[in-house]
């Protein structure tokens, strides 16, 4: 991170916010310093005081720039941001909040926009968090920097299917307290993980409310951090649930194909639909058949995918051991779904 200012006063408040994030910046303190170290930092952080000569110079156009001035700047400010290709100019001490993130997005590293696929049961043990599960395994697999997210408090706990249970690292309790930006480095340090699947879960207390402040912290920080996020979501429509599917770039209804579980799951839709964006079905097969068009033409949704029986699948989560063989149905429907959302391998 780069920072360039003639102005004391600019440079202690700067300062301040970096020592609050440990961020360890460059100082350049002249116009000749700043061109030299242009392009060797991730965030450049520039002065109003260097804004203007450094604009009449027509530095080479480069991502991440900031125009840091005062409240009592005037309009000529965001001229000379235009000038130099800013992205966003801050007035302190009222846009500290403003480049606080842009500093915490320097220490993370490269941004990245990760599809977030959220899942949810139309219906008592629909499957969909075996489903998400297997997504995340095998998005990982496959070279995705990816996290897995149980947002249910009620729900069994997907690090004991895992078997991670015993493992180091936090869990939802440990966050209760998050709020604001949280680094997406961190983050993903402090979760335990299969292979290189960071896993955030549920352990064995009395905890049961997350405050959807929290949620909302925690996706941003995982979309951030991952090519591709995974959320297991509560079938209620609470708060915290919602930031959830508001947050993903589509949700997955996974609903078994008989009649009783297809009217629980339309009951459901209504909910859903005003805060997903994408909602679409995965339509699980059943002894007691509809068909698969059926169940989408009542729902009225699209069909994301079929999935079929695995019938060891259910002893092997009970013991721990969650391996979907590559010719299983679970692996075929997670194989369709990525193909689907095709999440991006970000640098």
């Amino acid at each position: 991170m780069l920072m360039a200012t003639t102005n004391d006063d600019l440079l202690e408040d700067l300062l301040r916010l970096t020592a609050a994030a440990a961020v360890t910046p460059l100082v350049e303190p002249d116009l000749l310093g700043l061109r030299r170290s242009w392009h060797s930092c991730n965030l450049v952080v520039v002065g109003s005081d260097l804004a203007e000569p450094l604009a009449r110079v027509r530095p080479a156009h480069r991502p991440g720039v900031v125009v840091v001035g005062s409240a009592f700047d005037g309009d000529e400010l965001y001229r000379c941001a235009f000038d130099v290709g800013a992205d966003v100019v801050c007035r302190l001490p009222d846009d500290e909040a403003v480049l606080a993130g842009k500093i915490s997005d320097a220490l993370d590293g490269a941004t990245r926009t990760a599809v977030t696929l959220a899942f949810v049961g139309g219906c008592g043990g629909a499957g969909s968090t075996t489903l998400a599960a297997a997504v995340a395994l095998l998005g990982s697999r496959r070279g995705f920097r990816t996290m897995l997210i149980d947002g249910d408090p009620l729900g069994g706990g997907i690090e004991l299917a895992l078997g991670i249970e015993h493992d180091p690292g936090d869990r939802w309790p440990k966050l209760l307290n998050a709020s604001g930006r949280i680094s997406a480095a961190a983050l993903r340090s402090a979760l335990p993980s299969v292979d290189d699947l960071a896993v955030l879960s549920w352990d064995q207390s009395d905890v049961t409310v997350l405050p959807p402040e929290t949620m909302t912290s925690v996706i941003d920080a995982a979309q951030r951090s991952n090519d591709l996020v995974v959320l297991d979501l509560p079938r209620r429509p609470d708060p915290t649930a919602e930031e959830g599917f508001i947050r993903a770039t589509a949700t997955l209804l996974v609903v078994p194909c008989d009649v009783r579980s297809t009217a629980a799951a339309k009951r459901l839709t209504g909910p859903l639909r005003t805060v997903a964006a994408d909602l679409r079905l995965v339509a699980r097969q059943s002894r007691h058949a509809l068909s698969a068009n059926d169940v989408a033409t009542h729902l009225s949704l699209p069909l994301a995918t079929q999935l079929g029986t695995d019938r060891a699948l259910p002893l092997a989560m009970d013991q721990g051991r969650f391996t979907p063989t590559p010719r299983s149905p679970l692996t075929q429907a997670a194989t369709t779904l990525l193909s689907l959302f095709n999440p991006p391998i970000q640098a």
